[in-house]
């Protein structure tokens, strides 16, 4: 735990960011009955019956000290999945950058094996070396940054049915776009 809040409390580097790094599921649903709208006396009316449509993944990279976020839609949550997003968080986001700092959890998906199983072993070993990983410890994800930037995101753009992944993929973009404008960052008050 001390790790991880003393990475929160150290000088920004700009050849060293930091980024917290998690994950979350969304259903895809969509209505069987459209809702009856809002009118006066009367809120928007939403059948419980819905279709389903599968499940998409959302990866968070959320950067504390700059306030910038990046969220990327896949299909699925698979190890590859995950190095092909750490390989656009290296190469296409921070292409510049000594080393990225990356603050994640212990899920069996999230280690440098992923690179090997995704790519030929020089691109792996590139990849794992351009990485510094720190784990949150068990029951201590609450320490990820990154967990509560996807609250945030439920809560304001997700907490409704989306029927397919292309509109989520662009729900999902107009959010970030607004949130990164305005350089929304957390305002952590634990320390060690």
């Amino acid at each position: 735990m001390e790790d991880i809040l003393a990475l929160y409390t150290q000088p920004e580097a700009p050849n060293r960011p930091l980024v917290c790094m998690d994950e979350v599921p969304k259903q895809l649903l969509s209505h069987v009955r459209e809702p009856l709208p809002a009118q006066p006396g009367q809120p928007e009316r939403i059948d419980y019956e819905y279709k389903r449509h599968g499940i998409a993944n959302l990866f968070m990279f959320f950067e504390p000290f700059s306030g910038q976020r990046n969220v990327k839609v896949t299909d699925t949550r698979t190890r590859l999945d995950w190095a092909e997003a750490m390989r656009e968080l290296s190469d296409e986001i921070h292409p510049e950058a000594e080393k990225i700092i990356v603050v994640l959890d212990n899920l069996n998906t999230h280690t440098p094996a992923a690179f090997y199983q995704a790519f030929e072993p020089d691109e792996a070993r590139r990849l794992a070396n351009r990485f510094e990983f720190h784990f949150t410890p068990k029951h201590g994800s609450w320490l990820n940054m990154a967990e509560i930037e996807l609250s945030v995101l439920s809560r304001q753009c997700l907490k409704r049915r989306i029927p397919d992944e292309l509109t989520l993929e662009r729900e999902v973009q107009a959010w970030t776009r607004e949130r990164n404008s305005k350089v929304v960052k957390v305002v952590w008050r634990f320390t060690t």
